[in-house]
C-alpha cells in the first residue's frame, strides 16, 4: 500500500474516533504511525533461520539459557500492547547459538501481531526446527494493555506461560532445573 493511501486511511480513523486530522497536534500523526508500525512489526519482515549463527561444539550438552529478556508485542484481538519478559533455554545437541540470538528469535516473533502464548511456541518450534537440541523452553510472562486500560482493568496482573519441547517434556529433572534457574 502507498505511503498516501496509508496516511488517508489513518485520518479517516482519526475521524472516526471524533477529532480533527487537520488540526496541528494531528497533521504528521498518520506519517508517525506508520513510522512506528514498521518498528512494531518489523517482525513480518524476518525470518527465524536467519537469526541462527551456529557455533560447533559438540562437548556442551547442559542447560543453555537467558533470563528477563525484554520484549514487547501487539496483541492481535485488541492492537494494544502487551510486554515482559522471557525466558528461554535450550540443550544443545551438537552446535549452540551466539548470545544475542535468543532475544533476537524473540524479537522476530514478538515484532507481529500476537498472542504470547503463540510467541513461546513459535520460539521453541524455531530452536528445535533449526538447531535440532536435546531440548528447547520458553518462559513469557507479560502485562497485557488490554487487560489494564480496558475491559476487567486489571492493572497489576501478568500473564504467564511456557513452552517446553524435547527433553523438557520427557524429563521432570531438565523442565525444574530450567525453571528453576531462569525464573
Amino acid at each position: 500500500m502507498e505511503v498516501k493511501e496509508i496516511t488517508k486511511h489513518l485520518r479517516t480513523q482519526i475521524e472516526h474516533i471524533g477529532d480533527d486530522p487537520y488540526r496541528e497536534g494531528l497533521l504528521d500523526t498518520p506519517k508517525r504511525m506508520q513510522e512506528s508500525w514498521e518498528e512494531m512489526f518489523s517482525g513480518y519482515q524476518q525470518h527465524p533461520k536467519d537469526v541462527f549463527k551456529v557455533f560447533e561444539e559438540e562437548k556442551i550438552g547442559g542447560l543453555v539459557y537467558m533470563k528477563d529478556i525484554e520484549f514487547f508485542s501487539t496483541c492481535e484481538h485488541h492492537w494494544l500492547p502487551f510486554y515482559g519478559v522471557a525466558h528461554i533455554g535450550y540443550i544443545p545437541n551438537g552446535p549452540v547459538i551466539g548470545a544475542s540470538k535468543l532475544s533476537r528469535l524473540l524479537d522476530v516473533f514478538a515484532k507481529r501481531l500476537q498472542i504470547q502464548e503463540r510467541i513461546a511456541e513459535q520460539v521453541t518450534d524455531a530452536l528445535m526446527d533449526y538447531l535440532r537440541p536435546k531440548g528447547a523452553a520458553c518462559i513469557i510472562e507479560a502485562k497485557h494493555m488490554c487487560m489494564a486500560c480496558r475491559g476487567v482493568k486489571k492493572q497489576q496482573s501478568t500473564m504467564g506461560y511456557s513452552s517446553m519441547k524435547g527433553v523438557f517434556l520427557e524429563s521432570q529433572n531438565a523442565r525444574t532445573e530450567f525453571i528453576y534457574l531462569a525464573t
